[in-house]
């Protein structure tokens, strides 16, 4: 709702600095998050699961079934809210409104941000905001089963160790051996390193150092220029993780009901400076886990 007695040239101005914003920062959530539209506030993601591979033929019909999988989204609000005065609009300052509105639409991608790398974060606990899997276990567990599939022994992709070249190949050859739900390895390319700040420095090692830097005899490192990494502060200080970038899909998902956008601008005349105009953004987003296979914990 726009109020008739905010100016046209402001409302035109803040719509198109906040939306000149969205689309020109880069985060790197967009490396492990997938946005799906919701048409909907709550909404129900299914996933018909791997697909059965090929069995030897023998004359005869031999169905093999799908595993459902499902996963609830929730819309939620989020809004952020800038102001300028009168004063400062007869004074021809409204470039530091449209200095705070693209700021506005750059602090919607952090949050985003934010929000994906916390998910990963508090992936190992079962009481994470950001829910359970879609097989009812943390994000990051050693008990993970979808019922009904060919395998019936626990799969674990959380393990407690600190990071270091050795215990990063523990964790990928761990990684490399998960199998779907038809029994069948499902051999992702995981080739993204997430780390807290202070594990910067291991992993800089890990992924770019052609030598294995914790041996004197230039030991070859096959981890580097095939493994990149990314620092989040959003990270504890000792967590890492291990994911699949290249995969489909993505282990977080994003649930986008309403994209980011001017919802209300109004005049309030007895604010200060000679009153003062109002523009509140408001978006609507569910952030949760997706696939477990497609990352895996290393946390001391």
């Amino acid at each position: 709702m726009i109020s008739n007695n905010v100016p046209n040239h402001l409302i035109v101005g803040v719509r198109t600095g906040f939306l000149a914003a969205l689309p020109n920062i880069k985060m790197n959530y967009q490396r492990i998050a997938a946005t799906v539209p919701m048409k909907t506030a709550e909404m129900t993601l299914t996933d018909i699961g791997a697909a059965p591979m090929p069995v030897e033929s023998k004359g005869r019909l031999q169905a093999q079934d799908f595993i459902e999988k499902s996963k609830g989204l929730h819309a939620r609000g989020w809004e952020s809210t800038v102001h300028i005065s009168q004063d400062a609009v007869d004074d021809d300052q409204t470039g530091d409104l449209y200095r705070k509105v693209q700021s506005a639409g750059d602090n919607f991608q952090r949050w985003l941000n934010n929000r994906c790398f916390k998910a990963l974060n508090d992936g190992d606990s079962t009481s994470s905001v950001f829910g359970l899997c879609y097989d009812g276990a943390a994000m990051f567990s050693a008990s993970h089963i979808d019922d009904g599939a060919q395998y019936q022994t626990a799969q674990d992709n959380v393990s407690a160790l600190a990071l270091s070249i050795d215990n990063f190949e523990t964790v990928k050859v761990a990684s490399k051996k998960f199998v779907d739900d038809q029994g069948e390895e499902v051999d992702y390319d995981y080739n993204l390193l997430i780390v807290s700040p202070e594990l910067e420095r291991i992993a800089a090692q890990i992924c770019k150092n052609a030598d294995a830097y914790d041996t004197g005899n230039r030991e070859m490192n096959p981890y580097a220029g095939v493994t990149q990494y990314i620092v989040s502060p959003k990270f504890d200080s000792t967590a890492w993780i291990l994911a699949a970038e290249n995969a489909s899909a993505k282990p977080i998902i994003i649930g986008e009901r309403k994209a980011p956008q001017l919802q209300h601008a109004w005049f309030d005349p007895n604010g200060p400076d000679g009153g003062m105009y109002y523009f509140k953004f408001y978006a609507r987003y569910d952030v949760v886990y997706r696939g477990w296979r497609l990352a895996h914990m290393g946390n001391t």
